[in-house]
């Protein structure tokens, strides 16, 4: 889970890359840069931490140039070093950086091939830097005299041919312009945007619309599964898909946690979709459990705000604030580390007691991943003077890793894994514990879409798109646990 986003302006576009970046935030705040094109030179200034606290003005006016990318990084599998921060460059052949969202679930066969077979060195432990090589070898193989999109378009093809996984890229080459594409699956999002200005028509590419939206960009389309799109120096828009066949299959978590809700996804409004989660959830109740006695429905903070709204209505249950989050704590779901995270809990959170006081309450939340800030929010809803504390999850059980650019934990810490809902009902301690069903949250979506007939549900279904082996999910459990990931930090 990361953001990007990619400008070709007539003007300088390092600003405008600063504030896309400023609305991707969510999508990650390990580390952030940006990259431009400066005539024949290309800038490049990124580092660790918020994009505000990576950028001040002196690194902004070295970003020179009307062609730029930007990135902000969230740590999956890869260890949080500053080496590992994008864009990332090679200067071969042409001059090439790259911002990537997703995760490679080859990437130690990629990493083989680059060097025995291609003669390419990767640095690092980032996948990001197998696919910026992958791209710069299948570039440099093209017959040509002349770069054109058609060299581009092949090249691309071997890169979807080469690479298994879920990815959305934006990359620079320098001389020629901007490269935009996705994975045949179109696991992971990407939407194409245009202005037109004064001094002509731009052109923009970001993970999420709402960065559009903020630079005065008209959403256009999402970018296809398999597709690549050039833009040039000269602003020219070339298109083709360079994978076909592939079964399309967005990431249905993005409209479940990761997204904004004022974003759009495949022609699906997020907030929408997350109103139906609420009101089917509702249905469920009523099916369960018609005597409820719900007294209120109080959201957690930020994200299930929108279901939970929906869930009251439907029900006919007053809705409530019964927290107050500081919004100068970033998101628990990717903390480092397990003692952080249950830390920044009660720091994040604090009960509006009046609002607990002596009722039955159904907390909802977008999913329940680890267990742990549920298990704390439950306890703080009893200490705040709830009678009866339920708890609804606007997901289904979390019991699969997520391999395409989500840093799920392994299974060994997904409280669902392994275990029945009236299993993590007790672990939690709530009085009692709802799900939304899989054909709900399926159908939450599509009902915004009826063109998408297929999800990535991965995290729900352990169905993996791309196809997986024993020995891969094995890796990941050694990479992703909090043990691994301490080791790696105090290394």
């Amino acid at each position: 889970m990361c953001g990007i986003i990619g400008i070709v302006g007539t003007t300088e576009v390092a600003s405008a890359l600063y504030d896309g970046l400023t609305m991707l935030q969510h999508r990650g705040q390990d580390a952030a840069g940006i990259a431009t094109v400066d005539g024949s030179r290309l800038r490049l200034h990124k580092g660790n931490g918020l994009v505000s606290d990576v950028f001040d003005q002196t690194a902004m006016s070295g970003l020179r140039g009307r062609i730029g990318i930007g990135h902000c990084r969230y740590p999956t599998a890869g260890s949080e070093g500053s080496a590992e921060a994008q864009p990332l460059y090679v200067n071969s052949p042409y001059g090439i950086a790259i911002a990537h969202n997703g995760n490679l679930v080859n990437t130690e066969a990629l990493r083989r091939e680059m060097f025995e077979d291609d003669r390419r060195h990767i640095n690092t432990d980032s996948d990001s830097e197998v696919l910026l090589n992958v791209l710069a070898h299948e570039l440099q193989i093209q017959e040509r005299m002349e770069l054109t999109p058609d060299h581009i378009f092949k090249a691309i093809a071997g890169v979807h041919a080469r690479a298994r996984g879920g990815y959305a890229c934006v990359a620079l080459v320098l001389g020629y312009g901007l490269i935009a594409f996705r994975d045949p699956h179109g696991i992971r999002p990407l939407v194409l945007g245009e202005r037109v200005t004064a001094e002509g028509r731009e052109y923009a590419v970001a993970s999420e619309s709402a960065a559009l939206d903020v630079l005065g960009f008209r959403l256009v389309r999402d970018i296809m599964p398999g597709e690549a799109v050039i833009i040039t120096d000269r602003g020219q828009l070339h298109s083709r898909r360079c994978a076909e066949g592939a079964l399309h299959s967005p990431c249905i978590f993005e409209y479940v946690y990761l997204a904004r809700p004022d974003s759009m996804i495949e022609d699906v409004s997020v907030y929408k979709a997350r109103l139906r989660m609420g009101e089917k959830l509702a249905e469920k109740i009523e099916r369960l459990r018609a005597d409820h006695g719900i007294d209120a429905v109080i959201p957690i903070p930020d994200t299930a705000r929108t279901a939970a709204s929906a869930l009251a209505g439907a029900l006919g249950v007053p809705f409530r604030e019964g927290f107050v989050k500081n919004r100068y704590i970033g998101r628990t779901f990717i903390m480092p580390g397990q003692g952080e995270r249950v830390k920044s809990v009660r720091r994040k959170l604090n009960a509006i007691d009046l609002e607990f006081r002596n009722k039955t309450v159904l907390l909802v939340d977008d999913s329940i991943v680890r267990g742990t800030t549920s298990r704390q929010i439950i306890q703080m809803a009893r200490e705040a003077g709830a009678k009866h504390v339920y708890f609804a999850s606007a997901a289904p059980p979390v019991r699969y890793p997520n391999v395409y650019g989500i840093d799920m934990p392994s299974s060994s810490e997904l409280v669902a894994a392994g275990h029945t809902e009236q299993e993590v009902e007790t672990m939690l301690g709530a009085d009692w514990l709802i799900y939304q069903d899989l054909p709900d949250l399926i159908g939450a979506v599509q009902d915004g879409n009826e063109e998408l007939r297929h999800f990535d549900t991965s995290c729900f279904s352990g169905e993996y798109v791309t196809g997986l082996d024993q020995q891969y999910l094995e890796q990941i459990q050694m990479l992703r646990s909090d043990d691994a990931k301490a080791a790696r930090r105090t290394s």
